[in-house]
């Protein structure tokens, strides 16, 4: 603070003195001027009394003395002529004067506003000093400001070391874990497979040793002489036919013989009833199934009714409604929604007549998918995880964690023993229902967005436009596909030969899975896709594709004709999220982004 004192007085000294040095010049000039005319004015008073002297001293000698008058003459003309010549010179040196005034008063103003300029510039300067103080009373706050969030990012800095180095060591620990965990699987497995197979040797022992001991008891049986009385003769007698009553005498030799032919015939024919009986028993303990659980191949629909008219409209949950599938009997329908509940409806009459509702999921739901026999729902939630109800008492049976992100789509398998889930976390999973664990997880590198499955291979859309090939056995990406827009739906029609797709692009495509090429491309003027999970449906057999648009239609196309059939537009308020299709083929359910789902069909 004294250095900036001092500068700015040094700056004021110099600004004066560079003044005095610029100004002093024309001052020089005015003084040098103003005293030369000072010693003329004193040299014209002094030579004017002089003048008057002489004058006196003339006027004395003219009256004492003639004889001067010539030299008086002389002297006055002189000073007659000096006379002039001063009054010229003192004229000159009055206009002079008046200018070097007019030069002073001007000089004068000059340096009166040179003062002010200076007043106002210290005033200026003042101020300035006023927000310095301020400003350097600013940067000691931020400093200390500065030095104690550079303290505060330190600490943070050394707790982010710490939290890194023990989230490396619990990452190390889990994956130690996982390791041992796999191992322990493997090792539980393969026990369990030793176990089936001493089971399926001790019980083919316990088979070959029940059917030595049947054999040879029959042996011994054959072996041993039959007692054979006078009606087992005649009976077999009289089973060959055409032999009379008198006949039985002679013939009594040869009854006793085709009673032992008789006896002796049916060991074969027992030995092989046993060993059928026995084998049928060994084929029912090596399946893991019984006849009574088996299910039962679904049949295609009779008839498929194109909708025309919205028969039921009604509220189905308190919020968005995402998701909606019917049963594989057609009698359910079940919607999910933000409120995180799945609803179950019964369609009597072509009306929905609401039947229970499943609870147990901590966010919104997502997908929705029955089992082959109508015996269980799955379901995948916003809170990272698919659960699992029976229908018959709306118990939750399963909770499968382990995804990190919304799982956004869950599907069965076509042996109902398994389970593949894809999430926003851009992993597939595959849960074992039977041992309720993950068997695998599969990175995918984009969000997954819907999944289908076919016997050996999972169909996954995705975030980044791609449509993958997955071989359950491989855990590889058997092939893939990129289409134009996010990949919203996948469908299968009923042979499973077609995928149906719907992407962000507005087009809905069908891709011949025998050839993988895109064998139809739908689109219509004013169909858009809502959402990223909005879902699209064949018909049950194949010959249409329905699909519901940001602007609450809902939009039937043709396979055969890959034209647009009809458009319904005047019941939804909103975007719909998802469509489907009746497996008998006469309705056909959609839901929207508001509260609303509506029952269609043609009658």
């Amino acid at each position: 603070m004294a250095e900036r004192r001092a500068d700015w007085k040094r700056h004021i000294s110099d600004q004066l003195k560079l003044r005095d040095r610029v100004q002093r010049h024309t001052f020089e000039e005015i003084v040098q001027q103003y005293n030369r005319l000072l010693e003329k004015s004193d040299l014209q008073a002094v030579l004017t009394e002089r003048y008057q002297t002489e004058k006196y001293d003339v006027q004395r000698g003219h009256e004492a003395s003639s004889l001067d008058s010539s030299r008086s003459d002389s002297l006055h003309q002189e000073m007659s002529q000096m006379r002039i010549r001063h009054q010229e010179e003192l004229t000159e040196l009055h206009k002079k004067r008046g200018e070097l005034a007019q030069t002073v008063i001007e000089l004068n103003n000059q340096i009166q506003q040179k003062d002010r300029e200076i007043q106002s510039n210290e005033a200026r300067m003042l101020e300035y000093q006023q927000q310095i103080a301020s400003l350097e009373g600013d940067c000691r706050d931020l400093r200390s400001n500065l030095q104690e969030l550079e303290m505060a990012n330190q600490t943070l800095k050394d707790e982010y070391d710490a939290l890194q180095i023990t989230f490396s060591a619990l990452e190390e620990k889990l994956r130690k874990t996982s390791e041992d965990n796999q191992e322990l699987v493997s090792r539980w497995m393969a026990e369990k497979a030793l176990e089936a197979n001493r089971l399926n040797a001790e019980n083919e022992k316990d088979t070959r040793r029940r059917q030595a001991k049947l054999q040879k008891d029959l042996a011994d049986a054959a072996k041993e002489p039959l007692p054979i009385e006078q009606d087992d003769d005649i009976e077999v007698l009289a089973e060959d036919g055409g032999k009379g009553a008198g006949e039985t005498s002679p013939n009594r030799p040869i009854g006793r013989t085709l009673s032992r032919k008789t006896s002796q015939q049916p060991q074969g024919g027992l030995l092989d009833s046993i060993s059928n009986i026995f084998g049928r028993r060994r084929s029912a303990n090596s399946f893991g199934t019984s006849p009574e659980t088996s299910e039962t191949p679904s049949g295609g629909c009779a008839e498929v009714r194109v909708p025309t008219t919205a028969l039921h409209v009604f509220e189905a949950h308190d919020g968005e409604v995402n998701t909606v599938r019917f049963s594989p009997g057609s009698r359910l329908l079940a919607t999910g929604g933000m409120d995180r509940r799945v609803k179950l409806w019964e369609v009597v009459s072509g009306r929905c007549e609401a039947k229970g509702a499943l609870t147990g999921s901590n966010a919104g739901i997502t997908s929705i998918e029955f089992d082959s026999s109508g015996s269980y729902l799955l379901a995948a939630s916003n809170d990272f995880a698919s659960r699992i109800w029976t229908m018959d008492d709306y118990r939750l049976r399963h909770t499968l964690t382990g995804h990190s992100g919304k799982v956004l789509s869950a599907r069965f398998l076509l042996d109902n023993a398994r389970i593949v889930s894809g999430s926003y976390d851009r992993t597939l999973k595959l849960w074992d229902l039977r041992s309720k664990v993950c068997m695998k997880t599969v990175f995918a590198g984009s969000s997954c967005n819907d999944i289908v499955c076919t016997e050996q291979c999972v169909m996954s859309g995705h975030f980044d436009k791609k449509v993958r090939f997955w071989d359950i056995r491989a855990e590889s990406i058997v092939r893939e596909m990129e289409l134009l827009g996010r990949v919203t739906s996948l469908d299968l029609n009923h042979d499973r030969s077609e995928l149906l797709t719907c992407s962000r692009d507005d087009m809905l495509k069908i891709i011949d899975l025998r050839s993988n090429a895109i064998r139809q491309t739908f689109s219509a003027q004013g169909f858009k896709c809502g959402a990223d999970w909005t879902r699209v449906t064949f018909s049950p057999d194949g010959s249409y594709v329905a699909g519901g648009s940001a602007d609450g239609a809902l939009y039937v196309w043709n396979v055969l004709t890959g034209k647009l059939d009809r458009t319904l537009d005047r019941n939804h308020s909103s975007a719909i999220n998802s469509v489907s299709w009746s497996p008998s083929g006469t309705y056909v359910a959609s839901v929207e982004k508001g509260s609303r789902a509506i029952l269609w069909s043609d009658m």
